[in-house]
């Protein structure tokens, strides 16, 4: 037996290893002196980093991914919630039907969802802007938020709402003053998950995007030019410890809802 957990341990090892170790590569060449991407490094460097704050494209490019991301996360949010709220808390017909219908873009593989968006919004005469890939993104966000969600209304005691509306308090003003400050951490971990699923989206961004490219949109456009490598990879150096940092708050948000609901 402890063999046995032995070797299932090497092979988690072995595969995180695998896995992860092609990051650990950003940081490294990110401070590298030189142009080329290859080892022995040729000295230590932050050169690459302070190329960054001179390229206005990169800061329009960052401003759109912002205005993308946050308007995105606060739709899917609001969505979910009222998904998982009408899922948990009442019985109506097509109920299953429905829950699985939001959650099919967590199975479609995104290629197929950018191109049926963009085929859609075509057909509509609609323009692609940032707007579309609002739509998109939050298209792509509501079902991780209304899983997060469910689980938050899951866990909540119906005993208190009951209370509530039996101390005269409307349905409305129960869900705003006790049900919702309740699962404030799954809204917060809804909030979080979703920025950064949209910020590090690409590829429906790159259908919908049109003329005003997303962070993730102008990385890959960067890799046209070799000259340009050493400062998109201290680019995504900054990503990834802010994507870090964001699903570590994520998961410290995630025990926390399950701390205070057991």
């Amino acid at each position: 037996m402890k063999k046995s957990n032995k070797i299932f341990k090497s092979i988690v090892i072995l595969f995180l290893t695998f896995l992860y170790a092609p990051a650990l590569l950003l940081p490294i060449f990110s401070f590298n002196n030189s142009k080329v991407i290859a080892f022995p490094l040729t000295g230590f460097s932050t050169i690459w980093f302070e190329e960054l704050f001179y390229e206005n494209t990169l800061h329009n490019a960052l401003l759109n991914s912002l205005v993308i991301a946050i308007s995105s996360t606060i739709l899917a949010t609001i969505l979910g919630t009222l998904v998982a709220r009408a899922s948990t808390r009442y019985i109506f017909y097509g109920k299953k039907i429905s829950i699985t219908f939001i959650l099919v873009p967590l199975i479609l593989p995104e290629i197929i969802l950018g191109v049926c968006l963009l085929t859609v919004l075509i057909q509509l005469g609609l323009e692609l802007n940032l707007w579309s890939v609002v739509l998109g993104h939050t298209l792509l966000i509501t079902p991780f938020s209304t899983l997060i969600m469910v689980s938050a209304f899951n866990n909540l005691d119906i005993s208190l709402e009951e209370a509530s509306l039996d101390l005269g308090m409307s349905s409305l003003q129960t869900f705003r003053i006790i049900i919702l400050p309740m699962v404030s951490p799954g809204l917060i971990s809804s909030l979080l998950i979703g920025f950064v699923i949209s910020l590090d989206e690409f590829i429906i961004a790159f259908f919908l995007t049109g003329v005003e490219p997303t962070l993730p949109v102008y990385i890959w456009s960067q890799f046209r030019f070799p000259a340009k490598l050493p400062s998109t990879m201290a680019l995504g150096t900054i990503l990834l410890i802010v994507s870090l940092i964001l699903v570590s708050l994520f998961e410290y948000f995630r025990r926390k809802m399950e701390l205070y609901n057991n």
